[in-house]
């Protein structure tokens, strides 16, 4: 159970109301609809509802997030491949759970995802495995080192590469909201990292 009780809609006041309807009616919700964004008594699902917590903070920040998923120039399975990252590194359930199936639906294998799970590189896709190694970098080493940037330059362009860093950061800041409030995967789900 999460520390922060969903907000049902006989519980959000109208600000909170009109963020949950920016959510659940956006392009996300057709993206996220594998894993449902609104649970079984109608409260957002993820980070989303800590979000409503502070609406207007909350409003901005899954604006950031939209904006980084759908209108990015980073193709679909190569943020996919970051945001695993992110969400292994810091071992955050939810975050690996929904973007588990969204990267499969962007067409990332199984093998693929379960080397990123499990720190490694996959191989195969050197776009991949650049995204994957840049992504790794800065999280472990807060740095990226001069060989992978230039690898992420030449096979991305500086514009993706600039993406890339605030796709990271966006969700290393999902990340610990998710882990800072428990936020547990769907009932009946596997947590990824439980243990």
């Amino acid at each position: 159970m999460s520390r922060l009780p969903g907000l049902t809609a006989a519980e959000r006041d109208p600000v909170q109301q009109a963020l949950f309807e920016s959510i659940t009616g956006g392009a996300r919700a057709q993206s996220d609809r594998d894993f449902g964004l609104v649970d079984a008594n109608g409260a957002l699902r993820g980070p989303f509802n800590a979000m409503l917590y502070s609406p207007e903070i909350g409003d901005a920040v899954q604006k950031l997030g939209a904006l980084l998923r759908f209108s990015s120039t980073l193709p679909a399975d190569l943020r996919e491949v970051a945001i695993l990252a992110v969400g292994a590194h810091w071992r955050a359930d939810f975050e690996w759970y929904a973007h588990a199936l969204i990267a499969k639906k962007e067409g990332l294998d199984d093998a693929t995802i379960d080397a990123i799970k499990h720190g490694r590189t996959p191989e195969g896709d050197e776009d991949i495995a650049v995204v994957h190694r840049f992504a790794s970098e800065l999280l472990r080493e807060r740095r990226v080192g001069a060989e992978t940037y230039g690898a992420a330059l030449e096979r991305l362009g500086e514009r993706s590469v600039v993406e890339l860093v605030f796709l990271v950061g966006y969700y290393t800041f999902i990340s610990g909201t998710l882990n800072a409030f428990e936020v547990p995967v769907p009932e009946g789900a596997e947590a990824p990292f439980a243990g």
